[in-house]
Parts: C-alpha cells; sequence; structure tokens
C-alpha cells in the first residue's frame, strides 16, 4: 500500500494539476499580449522583483532564514544566473515566434536535464527506454522546427529565431537542474533555492532591460493586472500548491500530468492571441511531450516500481522551476 505521504494520483489531485498547468501555461500568452505596454524584459524583472519579498517573508516564517546566507549561496548565485538567463531568452524570443512555440520549446528542458544528470552522476545512467523517449523528444522538435508561427505580430517564415531561443531557455533550464542537484542546494530548504532563483532573475533581467533601453514602461490596466496576477498566482501561490501536492503525491505522476503546461499555452494562444498552429507543429509537440514522459517517468512504461514500494521526496532538483 502507498505510503500517505506518496499517494497515487486521484481526482483531486488531477483536478489540481489542470488548474496549476492551466496558471502556467498563460505566462507567455499574457506576457505577449502585453507586450506594446512593457516590453518582456522589464516585465519579468519586475515580476520576479516584486516576488521576493513574499519568499524572503515565506523563509523568515518557516524559520528557514538563516539558509539564505549558509554554504548554498555560491551556487546559488550560478543557479540564479542561469535562471535568469533561461527567462531573458524567453523575453527575447516571445517577440520574435509564438507564444504556442516558446512554450512548448521550453520543454525540451527535462530531456537536456536527463542528459546531464547521465553524464555527472553514475547513478542516474538512462535507461533504454528513456534513451528511446530523448530520441522521440528529438524527433518531436525537428518536426515543430518546420511550423512556422502565424500570429498578426509575427511574420510567416522569421520565427525561426524565436523558436530556437526557445529551446536554448529550455537548456538553461536544464542547466539550472543540474546544478541545483549537483550542489548544496540539492538539500537547502526550498526557500533558499527559490530565493536565489528569483534574485538572480531579477538582476540578469534588470541589467538586460538597461542594456537593451527597455526601461520605460506604461502601467496600463493590463499591464498591472499582468504583474498582480504573474506575482501573487504564478509564482507564488500556484507554487505553494505545487509543494503541497509533492508532499502527498508521487512525484514522477505529478511530473508527467505537468506537461499539460504546453497544451494550456496552445490553447490560450489561439483563443486569446489568435494564433494557428499547422498539424506539423501540433505532431512534433506531442512527440515531445511523450519523449519527455517516457524520460522522466519511465517506470509508467517499465513495470519495475512495486504498488508497495514508497517513492521517495522528491529533491530541490526535481522540483521544475515554473516561477
Amino acid at each position: 500500500m502507498q505510503s500517505e505521504q506518496h499517494a497515487p494520483i486521484d481526482r483531486r489531485a488531477l483536478l489540481l494539476m489542470v488548474l496549476v498547468c492551466a496558471i502556467w501555461g498563460g505566462q507567455q500568452v499574457i506576457l505577449k499580449a502585453t507586450s506594446s505596454d512593457m516590453a518582456p524584459t522589464i516585465q519579468l524583472a519586475l515580476r520576479f522583483g516584486l516576488t521576493l519579498p513574499f519568499v524572503l517573508g515565506l523563509a523568515v516564517f518557516r524559520g528557514e532564514a538563516t539558509a539564505l546566507i549558509g554554504a548554498a549561496w555560491k551556487p546559488g548565485l550560478v543557479a540564479g544566473f542561469l535562471f535568469g538567463l533561461e527567462y531573458l531568452l524567453i523575453a527575447q524570443g516571445v517577440g520574435l515566434t509564438s507564444a504556442s512555440h516558446i512554450g512548448t520549446f521550453i520543454y525540451i528542458a527535462p530531456i537536456f536535464t536527463a542528459l546531464g544528470l547521465h553524464l555527472t552522476l553514475p547513478h542516474e545512467r538512462l535507461k533504454r527506454v528513456q534513451w528511446l523517449g530523448v530520441g522521440l523528444a528529438f524527433i518531436g522538435v525537428a518536426i515543430s522546427l518546420t511550423a512556422q508561427s502565424r500570429t498578426d505580430s509575427v511574420a510567416i517564415g522569421q520565427s525561426w529565431l524565436g523558436d530556437f531561443l526557445g529551446i536554448a531557455s529550455g537548456f538553461a533550464w536544464a542547466a539550472t537542474t543540474v546544478v541545483i542537484r549537483l550542489t548544496s542546494l540539492d538539500r537547502a530548504p526550498v526557500s533558499t533555492t527559490l530565493f536565489y532563483q528569483l534574485l538572480g532573475a531579477f538582476v540578469v533581467l534588470s541589467l538586460a532591460s538597461a542594456v537593451e533601453g527597455q526601461t520605460q514602461a506604461a502601467f496600463t490596466p493590463a499591464v498591472i493586472c499582468n504583474l498582480a496576477f504573474q506575482v501573487i498566482i504564478v509564482s507564488f501561490l500556484s507554487l505553494l500548491l505545487w509543494f503541497s501536492l509533492l508532499r502527498k503525491y508521487l512525484a514522477s505522476r505529478l511530473s508527467v500530468l505537468s506537461f499539460m503546461t504546453p497544451i494550456f499555452t496552445i490553447v490560450f494562444g489561439m483563443v486569446f492571441l489568435g494564433e494557428t498552429v499547422d498539424a506539423s507543429f501540433v505532431f512534433g509537440a506531442l512527440l515531445l511531450l511523450a519523449g519527455i514522459a517516457a524520460v522522466s517517468a519511465p517506470d509508467l512504461l517499465m513495470h519495475r516500481v512495486t504498488p508497495k514500494e514508497p517513492e521517495k521526496a522528491p529533491s530541490n532538483s526535481e522540483r521544475p522551476s515554473y516561477v
């Protein structure tokens, strides 16, 4: 029988994961929708800067504030820089391709993470079914790259650079995960890891905004609502909900369910931005997600984990950087 700490997915978990993925899936869409009033780079800088006090308050409330200045600060700065680079690439890419493409291509990250851990940790060697998933994912990306974005703001034939920036952001996300896994951050409180990621992103994106001359912004009602949504709902409340689900349910199953996020991004992009996606992109995206599922939860395909064996608590590196 599964432990109470790590229960199988039930209807409640499924419904909550649908809600979480819908929230995460709207990020790139809202970012793109308000980019004419405020550049994506400065939007994201403000988002992470405004979220920092919430995370710091959470650390103080949990008695974890001292961990912020402990041994984790050096790898924390590295992880923070990589996390900031991830969102800088997203901010640059969202103006060059559709939100649907960006929101899908960043999900190549688990593949790069698996390859990185395969090369650095002996016990993280990929199984045969996972190698199959890696191949499937890269085939999916190759097929998706042949599809062009079709939106009012992106010219057909001009989206390839934005697509590659989306893939690069996924690589940066994976590098962040590998750094966390290989350093003391993997054993640090969640609030510590999250704090350094937010701090690094705030600094990197603020500097990038200054260099690009994108510090001017119009605080329209849409922008204000967007920032409130990104800070309170996405970066804080949705993560608290995610962590609460991780404490109760099997992490591998939740991770697979989290791949509903790109589907919501595609749907929201079509509904709110007038984006269209062709059959090749949809087919490639499905192959990508299937490959990621095989890499992330091989036990779903290989029945080697007995129902009586409880899953260990996920490490910080297994908690995705969706903030």
